[in-house]
């Protein structure tokens, strides 16, 4: 059993595609669950989570939707979002919906069973989770976030990490997450058949 925004959830055992999650989700039904995946979970991957958290909010797919960060690397683990992390979220009008209470955690690969979708910052990532899915059906999961973002070119759907960069790198990789966001909010509302 893992705990997710809604509390603790049970596995889910089918493809989301033979899922009908037309109904509500919290309190007991199964909800579509993402996560983002980047090196330490502090830059990448929160970034990717709270933005995707905000725009399906928006969207009305909120209460349908558990959306989670990880690190391929457990060296983070326990800390904080990186400050110009949050920073450049701020910068961008985003709502501080509890980024203070963000800790970095190492992806798993039994967290498998229970996500539909499991969204990698870079092919390095992409990569790590490809080798961890135990099965077919759950490395068809794993996607690179800038995919949803057409305007972007399949040779160029790394998102550099910002960490060792400036305030521009954080800038940029902002940019690149909220170009990818909307493509992935319409694969999941065509997911959760709205």
């Amino acid at each position: 059993m893992l705990l997710g925004p809604a509390g603790p959830r049970k596995a889910v055992s089918s493809p989301c595609e033979d899922r009908d999650m037309s109904g509500p989700t919290r309190g007991g039904r199964t909800a579509y669950r993402i996560v983002v995946v980047c090196t330490g979970n502090i830059c990448r991957s929160p970034m990717g989570e709270w933005l995707l958290r905000e725009a399906l909010d928006s969207a009305g797919l909120g209460d349908r939707v558990e959306v989670s960060s990880a690190g391929t690397s457990a060296q983070q683990s326990g800390n904080p979002m990186d400050p110009r992390t949050i920073a450049v979220m701020r910068r961008g009008g985003h709502i501080d919906a509890g980024w203070d209470r963000h800790r970095a955690r190492h992806f798993d690969s039994g967290e498998f069973a229970d996500l539909d979708l499991v969204l990698a910052a870079d092919r390095g990532h992409e990569r790590a989770l490809l080798r961890l899915a135990p099965t077919e059906t759950d490395r068809a999961k794993v996607r690179l976030l800038r995919s949803f973002d057409p305007g972007t070119a399949a040779d160029d759907l790394d998102m550099a990490d910002p960490w060792w960069g400036d305030d521009d790198a954080f800038e940029r990789t902002h940019a690149e997450v909220r170009a990818a966001v909307p493509g992935v909010v319409e694969h999941v509302r065509a997911a959760v058949k709205q």
